[in-house]
């Protein structure tokens, strides 16, 4: 490989892994504290991208503008998520996961009768012209997805460590019987984890709606990494999610430059598999007692 094409692999590399793990640490959590999966969690991503595609590209907003609106609106369509699906059905965990796939398929028929199927909404990228490093030559848009994301994880970081409400999450996540006897309230923690899991969905579409196709079905190939993340890193485990999607993002940009998309997704579930293997709780996943 020469060096150009390595230099630029390596930052295709970093860049895929940070918005891996926008994408999965929002899963993890929620996942964590209503011991949960959404499988519309990828669905989410693609309203991110088109709230970009209303905002920027048909409305004319700024792009930061545009992706910071993706942010509440796909965090709402979480929080009515857990009100009216996740909640009545915590006592039954099969139930909350095919509502859930329901309401993929109910989201992607709205937003395909609301913009069209089979057409690849264009996004006009923000941000031309390419970085130059070391001959490589590297989108700034693809670029910026890298400090973007890492803005939008130390705020998470922050939040859960040094936030009272964030702390709460945690205590949830860890023991929910032992929160609720501290007056936590297990409904608005709920809430709150899913509100932020939406958020993190939608500001990674947002992110790449000038890059990626913005199509109803976008959300297809993002929910099985995402998974794949998640339970590599650990199902409960924001940290391993987010070490799981740095080394994902490498193993699918190498194998994608070396062979092809489809070898990508079947290397990726194979270090899954090896991975669980060797650790079955995840890398970073806790024994449980």
């Amino acid at each position: 490989m020469e060096i150009g094409l390595l230099i630029q692999t390596i930052a295709n590399s970093i860049a895929a892994g940070s918005i891996y793990a926008v994408i999965a640490v929002g899963l993890a959590m929620a996942f964590g504290v209503m011991k949960m999966a959404n499988f519309a969690h990828g669905e989410f991503f693609m309203c991110g991208a088109y709230v970009v595609y209303v905002f920027y590209a048909l409305l004319g907003w700024p792009f930061p503008a545009a992706v910071l609106m993706s942010i509440p609106i796909v965090g709402a369509m979480g929080v009515v998520t857990e009100r009216l699906i996740f909640r009545p059905t915590r006592s039954n965990v099969l139930a909350g996961f095919m509502a859930t796939a329901g309401l993929a398929f109910v989201l992607q028929v709205l937003v395909g009768q609301m913009w069209g199927v089979g057409l690849m909404r264009s996004v006009p990228t923000p941000y031309m012209g390419a970085a130059d490093i070391a001959g490589a030559k590297i989108g700034w848009q693809r670029v910026l997805v890298i400090p973007a994301a890492i803005v939008m994880l130390s705020a998470l970081w922050f939040f859960l460590y040094r936030v009272k409400h964030g702390k709460a999450l945690r205590a949830c996540a860890q023991d929910p019987d032992t929160a609720r006897l501290q007056g936590i309230g297990i409904n608005r923690m709920t809430m709150l984890a899913m509100g932020i899991s939406g958020a993190s969905a939608g500001l990674a579409g947002a992110l790449l709606a000038p890059i990626h196709p913005v199509t109803p079905y976008m959300g297809h190939g993002v929910i099985l990494t995402a998974f794949i993340v998640v339970v590599m890193g650990g199902m409960e485990s924001i940290a391993g999610a987010v070490l799981a999607a740095i080394l994902l993002g490498f193993v699918h940009t190498f194998v994608t430059t070396l062979s092809d998309a489809v070898t990508a997704q079947m290397v990726g579930v194979a270090c899954m598999a090896a991975v669980l293997v060797v650790r079955p709780q995840g890398l970073l996943g806790r024994v449980k007692a």
